[in-house]
């Protein structure tokens, strides 16, 4: 059999690969979260085509805007990796509450305390994308209601179909949620490394989080309190 010439085996080499453009289109966006990562949502759609090697006017073939691609990275990072599972974690009353709460952060934590994750959720807050407004809203009606409802139902107290959760209650789990997340921060925005592991802190967390949530809670219902 016939071998190529050197010339030509060059040729083949530097000849771009011809792909499926459903495969295209997922590989500039999986470099499409790494760049926006790195260089926030500001950073030009020209240095990403240049970084994955081809022409800009192909990469608006697959994403016609700026907007588009911004769109498919908030899909692909904060919807894309949100775990239906959550839910049946925090819901699943066979299970104590404190193991559920920790099962729950643990496996999220997982997924959220990431360079790519906490950087493009800071990037788009600074660029007032309403990413995060969608994200928060999503993160309160998954997961936020349903730890409510059942820190109400381990303390006896009103479901929250009967009274709605208050500000304050709100405010506490937004706080447990946010001292989770700014482990994040501390390591990939401010660059300081944790000095124990993520795992023994959100069990500390969440220990000190049940145990001040009671002073908060609304009261029994008259028909639970009599003895």
């Amino acid at each position: 059999m016939k071998q190529p010439s050197k010339a030509r085996a060059r040729a083949q080499i530097r000849e771009p690969q011809r792909l499926d453009p459903s495969e295209r289109e997922s590989i500039i966006a999986r470099e499409a979260v790494s760049f926006f990562a790195e260089h926030g949502f500001g950073g030009q759609t020209r240095e990403l085509a240049k970084r994955l090697g081809i022409t800009q006017p192909l990469l608006y073939r697959y994403f016609p805007s700026k907007e588009a691609l911004i769109e498919r990275v908030y899909q692909e990072v904060f919807v894309g990796r949100w775990k239906p599972s959550w839910e049946k974690i925090i819901t699943d009353r066979s299970v104590p509450l404190k193991a559920r709460l920790i099962h729950f952060y643990r496996d999220y934590a997982e997924v959220i305390l990431t360079y790519e994750w906490i950087r493009l959720f800071m990037f788009a807050g600074l660029r007032d994308l309403g990413l995060n407004a969608r994200y928060l809203k999503m993160l309160r009606e998954r997961a936020f209601e349903n730890v409510i409802e059942e820190i109400r139902a381990e303390y006896g107290r009103p479901s929250t179909g009967d009274l709605p959760a208050t500000v304050l209650e709100i405010e506490m789990v937004w706080g447990l949620h946010a001292a989770i997340f700014y482990l994040g921060v501390r390591k990939f925005i401010y660059s300081m490394p944790l000095e124990t592991d993520v795992n023994s802190i959100i069990d500390a967390k969440v220990t000190t989080f049940l145990g001040g949530i009671r002073s908060i809670l609304p009261a029994k219902v008259a028909a639970n309190s009599a003895t």
